[in-house]
């Protein structure tokens, strides 16, 4: 059998097969009014395509815990009960095909407030529906950014709550799978790294102080999402740097406590904290830290990263350097890649009545 299409079981839930769909963000929500935040029919027609296409999971975009969390002004947000009441349109949509919808939950800290990328993705402000970005020291990203406020111990904790508030409405929204974004430079990743981090107190300094946000804010998730529902944590595995950042090994001996902490799968990207760093891009090239955590851990991982083609990803699945694959740029090209592929190993895959003449 193509280990693309075993089906897969975290908890109580079973995912139909092992080509996911990982957040991209589409910088097309409203920015401001009563409706900022919210999918919009864009939102819709982008991920019910990669439904009827077969995939498997669909982690929905990073979505902001708070207006302020947000990467853009044109990101999506599940703050308030517009927001859930309009996701529950996509997510419907996505369990009729026999796709898990899952949800990636956010805060930006120092990046945020930023352009949408295809518009040079630089730093705005308030006349462009821009505020001031929040990270844990005041160090701004790079050249050009703003030195952003160093948050205080008292709004480090009330951004944990943000972050059950969001996974509170994301199940009242329908998601599946929630996963914490810990990844790419944003908040989460900016307490992480010594790169970013920069402070004295107990959020600061040793490992075990750098990790004491993220690790609250996994216990203040998982406490509100339910036992029988995964939780997924995504992170940098490095931040590339030679000295001074977030490493492999700080990853692996992370992705253990985040296991004793409730977490059932660890999405492995790399980078994104760090800027003018040279990584070096090609195809599966974030894999071998999925690989390493996998075997040295007790974690459940999935690889992405350049993975495009079928006997790629199942070399990485059937060769168990990963237990699912997350197909990024390539699903952005090819909505239908699972029935494709799955028509390529002889395996099957969900086909809606309507396209029974494609099959």
């Amino acid at each position: 059998m193509s280990a693309l299409f075993e089906p897969y079981t975290l908890r109580s839930l079973t995912i139909p097969n092992r080509v996911w769909m990982p957040p991209m963000c589409q910088y097309s929500a409203l920015p401001e009014g009563p409706e900022a935040g919210v999918p919009l029919d864009w939102h819709f027609a982008h991920y019910a395509a990669r439904a009827v296409g077969g995939t498997g999971l669909i982690i929905v975009e990073a979505t902001a815990v708070s207006p302020e969390g947000r990467i853009s002004p044109y990101d999506l947000g599940i703050w308030n009960d517009a927001q859930v009441e309009a996701f529950r349109r996509t997510t419907a949509f996505l369990k009729s095909q026999g796709t898990v919808p899952g949800i990636q939950i956010a805060h930006s800290g120092r990046k945020g407030s930023t352009g949408r990328t295809w518009t040079g993705g630089g730093p705005v402000g308030p006349q462009e529906h821009g505020w001031q970005p929040v990270a844990p020291s005041p160090v701004a990203f790079d050249e050009g950014h703003p030195v952003p406020t160093e948050l205080t111990v008292e709004q480090i904790r009330e951004i944990v709550g943000q972050f059950a508030d969001a996974a509170r409405r994301s199940l009242d929204a329908g998601f599946e799978v929630a996963e914490i974004h810990g990844a790419h430079g944003y908040l989460i990743g900016e307490f992480l790294s010594p790169h970013s981090n920069k402070r004295t107190d107990a959020y600061g300094g040793s490992y075990e102080n750098r990790t004491r946000f993220a690790l609250e804010v996994v216990d203040a998730v998982r406490a509100v999402w339910p036992e029988d529902k995964p939780l997924f944590f995504r992170i940098s595995a490095t931040d590339w740097l030679e000295e001074a950042g977030w490493t492999a090994d700080d990853t692996v001996r992370f992705a253990t406590a985040l296991k004793e902490h409730g977490i059932d799968l660890l999405d492995v990207s790399t980078g994104g904290n760090a800027a003018g760093v040279r990584i070096p891009v090609e195809p599966g090239y974030q894999v071998p830290f999925a690989a390493r955590v996998k075997a040295e851990t007790d974690l459940a991982v999935a690889a992405v990263g350049l993975i495009t083609d079928v006997e790629q990803a199942e070399k990485i699945l059937a060769g168990g350097e990963a237990d699912a694959v997350l197909l990024g740029r390539e699903l952005l090209r090819n909505p239908s890649w699972a029935r494709h592929a799955a028509r390529e190993v002889g395996a099957e895959v969900h086909v809606p009545d309507q396209y029974h003449r494609s099959v």
